[in-house]
């Protein structure tokens, strides 16, 4: 199973999540993925990404993360021992998430989205200060990261499998070009697809 955790203020219209969830409906694996849309709050967040995880054996699941997704995933990873792949991860969102606090939109909608000064505390209490299991982690991260410093995230996954991409963007426009590298890591057989 792959559970795939979204972006700030993101959710399962993202670029990543919808080629991910395509990809995996055409290797007819589409009912082993999930991605669910994640409250504000980290806490309810994990409390829902654990409630769909319930029951499933670490060597049966993946955890595909995106920017605060990577940082969320990371915790489960950590709490689960499950695998976990991060595309360009939040190190310490705690701090630069700070300045997000109050109310704004989210991406895909023109919903509401509400980031209240207590998600602060909650981000806080989700971190992980060195991953235990590097085998267990793959990074794929851009220098162009216009959001976060890729150097952050290859030095806070040491020794973990890494893929850097020069260039690129947050957003890693040319995912669909690294998708396959990531569900191979995730354990999906790509059956001698591209």
């Amino acid at each position: 199973m792959i559970l795939y955790l979204h972006g700030f203020r993101s959710s399962p219209l993202s670029m990543k999540a919808r080629l991910l969830g395509a990809r995996m409906a055409e290797l007819g694996r589409g009912a082993d993925y999930v991605c669910p849309q994640l409250p504000a709050s980290p806490k309810l967040a994990m409390e829902l990404a654990l409630s769909l995880v319930d029951g499933v054996p670490a060597g049966e699941l993946a955890i595909v993360g995106s920017s605060l997704g990577g940082y969320y995933a990371t915790w489960m990873a950590e709490r689960l021992g499950c695998r976990a792949a991060l595309l360009n991860p939040a190190i310490v969102p705690q701090l630069s998430l700070d300045q997000h606090v109050g109310v704004t939109t989210a991406f895909h909608s023109d919903q509401p989205f509400e980031f209240k000064r207590e998600y602060i505390a909650e981000l806080r209490a989700l971190a992980v200060p060195a991953i235990t299991r590097p085998e267990r982690y793959f990074l794929l991260a851009a220098t162009g990261d216009e959001v976060l410093d890729y150097r952050d995230m290859v030095a806070h996954y040491a020794h973990a499998r890494q893929h850097v991409i020069q260039g690129g963007d947050h957003g890693i426009g040319e995912f669909a070009d690294h998708m396959d590298e990531v569900l191979a890591f995730c354990g999906v057989d790509l059956g001698g697809a591209r």
